[in-house]
């Protein structure tokens, strides 16, 4: 398929697509023309990078991840370790966000108990109480 097919397929720019063969991320073939042509299974290609990239992974990343045409048994346990790897770090950026919303919830929950009226320092020195005893939480 032409690059224009293959955008509106795709839904990307032909500039994007054009970016993505200069980065070595897909491959094609030029016609007598000097025209792109690219192999039907560039449309998969493409979305598997649009989907990498959503989750985090950087265009020097998945180029290391693509898969080349040999069926290498050790190329498919790199792939899978470094997905795992990242599911890992996924994992426990989770974990930190679920730790900061604690605490944030411990905050507010310290504010709210302050009465109405009471001296502004009361409540700054309660929350501070908090912000340090969850400081000593032991983090995942």
């Amino acid at each position: 398929m032409n690059i224009g097919e293959l955008a509106e397929r795709s839904g990307l720019a032909a500039s994007k697509i054009r970016f993505y063969e200069a980065q070595g991320l897909i491959q094609v073939e030029r016609q007598g023309n000097g025209y792109r042509r690219y192999p039907t299974q560039t449309l998969q290609t493409l979305q598997l990078i649009q989907g990498a990239q959503r989750a985090g992974f950087s265009l020097q990343e998945l180029k290391a991840l693509m898969p080349d045409d040999s069926p290498n048994a050790a190329k498919r346990a790199d792939i899978v370790l470094k997905l795992e790897g990242r599911i890992a770090q996924i994992e426990a950026l989770q974990a930190r966000m679920d730790q900061s919303k604690a605490e944030l919830r411990a905050v507010i929950a310290t504010i709210q108990s302050h009465p109405q009226g009471a001296p502004c320092t009361q409540a700054q020195d309660k929350v501070w109480a908090s912000i340090e005893a969850h400081k000593k939480t032991p983090r995942i």
